[in-house]
């Protein structure tokens, strides 16, 4: 290993057991490797989005003859006016529109991602049934998707007091939503153990070289 390698690895390793010192408790290391983390984040986004953004949609429009993009420009450039206090206020105009535009997109795209098309698979269930080769297994664990879907949106309807027949599907979809919360989080503690155990491989093989 050369002796850059070797610098570079061994600051690694350092951050890395900086960030695992908070396990023991708050401490001067481990601020230094969040501050410089958050920093470099910061400071990686603001060049990604300057050369991927700001050069291709406003210069290089701008360049070509598009010159009505010097009004989205203007805008982009006033929300900078945040960072004074007497000018501020400027800066609501421009995340106005900025709001209104982006919750004008999102509300379509949200409502077909998580509306319709889960309308769709679920409706889809049923023609399965219908269909002459299908499984008995297939079939089995459509019902089963069905009727989760179905009492976990009873449990959310609140017009009616959850009694008898309704408490007891409502009693059912909170189970399923509590399946579902269980696997997503025990997806997310999968994810973060992956993570540790690159780390702790890192500092054992790349660093320490303990093979």
């Amino acid at each position: 290993m050369d002796w850059g390698t070797l610098i570079a690895t061994t600051i690694a390793a350092f951050i890395t057991l900086a960030i695992f010192s908070f396990l023991y408790k708050d401490n001067p290391f481990y601020k230094f490797a969040e501050h410089m983390a958050v920093g470099l984040s910061a400071g990686y986004w603001v060049l990604i989005l300057f050369h991927n953004v700001a050069i291709p949609n406003v210069y290089q429009r701008l360049m070509d003859g598009q010159w009505w993009y010097i009004f989205p420009t203007i805008l982009g450039a006033l929300m900078w006016t945040r960072f004074s206090r007497k000018a501020s206020w400027i800066s609501r105009y421009p995340l106005a529109f900025y709001i209104g535009i982006a919750t004008g997109v999102a509300i379509p795209l949200e409502m077909r991602a998580k509306v319709i098309e889960q309308l769709n698979g679920t409706v889809g269930l049923i023609e399965y049934w219908r269909s002459p080769g299908a499984l008995f297994l297939t079939s089995f664990n459509n019902t089963l998707i069905l009727v989760g879907v179905v009492a976990g949106l009873v449990y959310f309807f609140f017009s009616k007091e959850h009694k008898g027949v309704t408490g007891v599907t409502a009693k059912f979809g909170i189970g399923v939503l509590m399946i579902g919360f269980g696997a997503a989080f025990g997806f997310t503690v999968m994810a973060r153990i992956s993570l540790l155990i690159q780390r702790v491989q890192f500092l054992f093989f790349d660093w320490l070289h303990w093979y």
